[in-house]
């Protein structure tokens, strides 16, 4: 099914890639991305998307345009309806949102309900094109707020929020029922998101007062102390690596020193991955030619957390 996403302005690129993991991405501008996904459904694990749409077409940013788009969709429904536009930052639409919603309802026969509509049809607006579907599903990013790290029996400084964690889950397409593993595990944020979309979980930390607080915020769930340059696990067998690599003077580690840990623990990665599977490694300084000697780089990204933090995402194989 053809699918529209309205996605965050939180990331230029992260929405996008995150899309990956429900189907293959056609089309992108601004905060808006269009998708062939087998299962609709599955989109309700996206993290950094607003609404997921059914695709009824696009057009160029025109009133005149839309108006025709309208015309030839012919759209009849018996539902309650109302019809809603978003005009993203830099858009080249002639029309206001306004002018554009009272088209919608004028151009689709059927009961407008602005208060209580059964059906929503949405336009998004993105640069110079106009897309137009009907709502099938609304991201509550409220349920990633309940989950915030400060909520949770354990809390460590530092930790990465639910919506970036569930982000990067789903970058490394692994799918409900398969296995995850974070070798950096520390509080347990990734493998908390990773079990919110039906995925086996699996950690591992060096310091015991971290194991500890995992095992508070996710009892009953596989965690170990272990040095993530010599874990103890057989090759070839997990599904995907999501994890934060360790960083500061202050993190407890086993190896000389932060360079002999990463190059150490990414061999370890990529000898217990499954071949042709992702890990997704967060850093805080560039470590590309270190990740290369043991994966192909497929992606890389960055995330500003604030004026002395730079997050740099990479997605290997």
């Amino acid at each position: 099914m053809k699918l529209l996403f309205e996605l965050s302005g939180e990331h230029p690129d992260l929405p996008v890639a995150e899309l990956e993991c429900v189907g293959t991405v056609l089309d992108t501008r601004t905060q808006v991305a269009v998708a062939e996904c087998p299962d609709p459904g599955a989109a309700g694990r996206l993290a950094l998307t607003h609404t997921v749409m059914e695709y009824l077409g696009e057009c160029e940013a025109t009133r005149e345009a839309f108006a025709t788009l309208l015309r030839d969709l012919a759209i009849r429904t018996e539902k309650p309806f109302a019809g809603r536009v978003k005009l993203m930052r830099g858009s080249r639409m002639d029309a206001a949102h306004l002018e554009l919603e009272r088209l919608i309802g004028s151009l689709i026969a059927g009961p407008v309900s602005l208060r209580e509509p059964v059906e929503e049809y949405r336009a998004v607006v993105s640069e110079d094109r106009c897309y137009f579907g009907r709502v099938i599903l609304k991201i509550d990013r409220g349920a990633f707020d309940a989950r915030n790290p400060m909520r949770r029996p354990f809390f460590h400084p530092g930790v990465m929020m639910p919506r970036t964690a569930r982000a990067l889950v789903n970058i490394s397409l692994v799918r409900p029922g398969e296995t995850v593993f974070d070798p950096f595990c520390g509080t347990g944020g990734i493998l908390l998101e990773a079990r919110e979309i039906g995925a086996r979980i699996l950690g591992s930390d060096f310091d015991p007062a971290m194991v500890a607080g995992y095992r508070q915020n996710l009892p009953e769930s596989d965690v170990m102390i272990a040095d993530a340059t010599a874990v103890p696990i057989c090759d070839h067998i997990l599904d995907a690596v999501v994890t934060d690599l360790p960083y500061g003077q202050s993190v407890r580690i086993r190896a000389e020193n932060m360079d002999r840990l990463y190059d150490g623990s990414l061999a370890e990665v990529r000898r217990i991955l499954r071949p042709g599977r992702r890990a997704v490694v967060v850093t805080h300084r560039n470590i590309t030619d270190i990740a290369a000697r043991h994966f192909t780089v497929l992606q890389e990204h960055e995330q500003r957390v604030h004026k002395s933090l730079t997050r740099r995402i990479l997605v290997l194989a």
